[in-house]
C-alpha cells in the first residue's frame, strides 16, 4: 500500500475501529500496524514489511497462511450452500460430517458435539451445559463452577468469570456468583524449595481442599487448560494431572478441558488432553479447528452429560444463529484434513517440535530469561531480574512489553504475558523457519538487556 492509503486506513481505524484488548488513547499515539498479506509463516505490513508471525495470528493458523485448500473449500460451500441454521430439526451435510470427524480424533467418549463460534461462546455454553445437566440429575444445587488462578476461558460475562486473569475483572464487575478459583500449578513462579513433581500434587490438592471448603455437594465442575496458554505457557509438573482426575471423580466433579489453545496439534498430539492422558467430561476447542480462516467453536461432550441432554425429552433453549454454519464446516473438515494427512497435528512430537525446543532452550542462557518451557509448538519463556532466585521484575518497568516491542520492530511476533514472552508458531514452520524465530528472539532479548543496564 502506498504512504497515503496506509495512512487513510490508520485514520480511519482510529476514528471508528474499537480494539481488543488495547489501550486506545496509547493505540492512537503511535498508530495502528496496517497488515495486508501473509503467506505460509510470515505477514506483510503496508509498509513492505515481512514479519515471521511467531505467534500464528492468535494461537490458531495452525496450517499456515495462503492455503488455497481452505480458500477453494470456502468457495465451494458459498456456491452450493453458503448458510442454512441448524434449528428447526435441520441439518447440512458438513455439520453432520464434521461432528463425526471430531468425534473420531477426540479424547475416547467425547461424541456428542455442539458447535458456536468462538472459544468465549464454547466455553460460556459450557458453564449453561453444566447447569442443566445437574438439575436433569436432580441435583440443583451443584453449581459452583472451579476455575484457575491465570485461567483464560474468554470474555464473555461467565467465561471471563471462569477466567483467573484478574484485570479483565474489575471494568464488568466481575466474577458473578457462583465462580471459585484455585491455584495454577505454575512451579517456577510459586514452587518455592518444592520439587515439580511435589509442587503439582500440591497444586492439585488445593482443588481438593477449595471442593471441601464449599461442599461436594454445591461443586459443579472444575474447568481448566491442558497448558495455560494466555497465563504465560504455565506447563504444570507430570504429577499435577492425575491428581486433578482422581480429586473430580473422588467428589464427582465434572471435569471440563478447555483445548481452545491446545487442540489440534499444538502440543504434538491432536489435543493437550492426549498429551497428558486427560479424560474430561467435557472439552471446549476452537482457533485451531478451522486454523482460523473462518470463525468456528465446538463443545465436545462424553457420555454421562452427551446421554443426558440427548435423552431429556424436552427442549434444549440454547443456540447460536451461526451454529453449526456450512461455510466454517466445509473449512474445519478441509483443515482437519491437512493436519491428518501432513502430519502436522503430531508434528510438534517430531524431530521438527525437538528443533523448536532446542533452539529455544539455548536461550536459557541468557541474562534476563530464568526459565524456558516448551511443549510441542508452543513456549514462554520467563523474564527475571534474578534467575538464581527467581525473582521476577517489578511490574511497573514493563520489561515484558518492552521485549515485544523490540521483536515486532525487528520482524517477529512474540507476544508478552506480563514478564514471559510466548510464542507459538504455524505448525508448518520449517527449520529455517525455527532458526530464524530464535535468532530474532535473542536480538529481542539483548535490546532488551541493554534498556536495562543487564550485561
Amino acid at each position: 500500500m502506498a504512504t497515503a492509503q496506509t495512512e487513510r486506513v490508520r485514520a480511519l481505524d482510529a476514528r471508528h475501529h474499537l480494539h481488543p484488548f488495547t489501550n486506545h488513547v496509547e493505540l492512537a499515539r503511535h498508530g495502528t500496524r496496517v497488515i495486508v498479506r501473509a503467506e505460509g509463516c510470515h505477514l506483510i505490513d503496508s509498509e513492505g514489511n515481512r514479519i515471521l508471525d511467531g505467534m500464528a495470528g492468535l494461537w490458531c493458523v495452525n496450517v499456515g497462511y495462503g492455503r488455497a485448500e481452505l480458500v477453494e473449500a470456502a468457495r465451494q460451500q458459498m456456491a452450493t450452500l453458503p448458510y442454512y441454521n441448524t434449528f428447526f430439526q435441520s441439518t447440512t451435510p458438513v455439520a453432520a460430517e464434521l461432528a463425526e470427524r471430531l468425534a473420531r480424533i477426540a479424547p475416547a467418549g467425547l461424541d456428542r458435539v455442539f458447535f458456536t463460534n468462538s472459544g468465549s461462546e464454547a466455553n460460556d455454553t459450557v458453564i449453561k451445559l453444566v447447569r442443566y445437566f445437574w438439575n436433569l440429575q436432580g441435583r440443583p444445587h451443584k453449581k459452583t463452577i472451579i476455575g484457575r488462578a491465570y485461567g483464560y476461558h474468554g470474555v464473555t460475562l461467565g467465561a471471563a468469570s471462569l477466567s483467573g486473569l484478574q484485570p479483565m475483572h474489575p471494568q464488568s464487575d466481575l466474577p458473578l456468583p457462583g465462580f471459585e478459583h484455585v491455584r495454577a500449578p505454575y512451579w517456577y513462579a510459586e514452587g518455592g524449595d518444592l520439587d515439580p513433581e511435589s509442587f503439582g500434587r500440591e497444586a492439585a490438592l488445593a482443588l481438593e481442599e477449595r471442593i471441601r471448603e464449599l461442599g461436594a455437594e454445591r461443586v459443579a465442575a472444575f474447568v481448566a487448560e491442558p497448558i495455560q496458554g494466555a497465563g504465560g505457557v504455565i506447563v504444570p509438573p507430570a504429577s499435577y494431572w492425575p491428581e486433578i482426575q482422581r480429586i473430580c471423580r473422588k467428589h464427582d466433579v465434572l471435569l471440563v478441558a478447555d483445548e481452545v489453545i491446545c487442540g489440534f496439534g499444538r502440543t504434538g498430539r491432536w489435543f493437550g488432553s492426549d498429551h497428558y492422558d486427560i479424560r474430561p467430561d467435557i472439552m471446549t476447542c476452537a482457533k485451531g479447528l478451522t486454523s482460523g480462516y473462518v470463525p468456528m467453536a465446538a463443545v465436545l461432550l462424553g457420555p454421562r452429560v452427551g446421554e443426558a441432554v440427548a435423552t431429556a425429552d424436552e427442549e434444549w433453549v440454547h443456540g447460536f444463529t451461526y451454529s453449526g454454519h456450512p461455510v466454517a464446516a466445509a473449512v474445519a473438515l478441509e483443515n482437519l484434513r491437512i493436519l491428518d494427512q501432513e502430519g502436522l497435528a503430531l508434528r510438534g512430537a517430531g524431530p521438527a517440535g525437538r528443533r523448536f525446543a532446542d533452539a529455544l532452550h539455548a536461550l536459557a542462557d541468557h541474562p534476563l530469561v530464568g526459565e524456558v518451557r516448551v511443549v510441542g509448538f508452543v513456549a514462554g519463556l520467563e523474564l527475571v531480574a534474578d534467575k538464581h532466585a527467581r525473582r521476577p521484575f517489578p511490574a511497573a518497568r514493563g520489561v515484558g512489553l518492552a521485549c515485544r516491542e523490540h521483536s515486532v520492530r525487528n520482524g517477529l511476533v512474540m507476544r508478552a504475558v506480563r514478564d514471559v514472552m510466548v510464542l507459538a508458531p504455524p505448525l508448518v514452520i520449517s527449520e529455517d523457519e525455527i532458526d530464524e524465530l530464535a535468532g530474532k528472539a535473542r536480538l529481542a532479548l539483548d535490546l532488551t538487556a541493554a534498556d536495562l543496564g543487564v550485561g
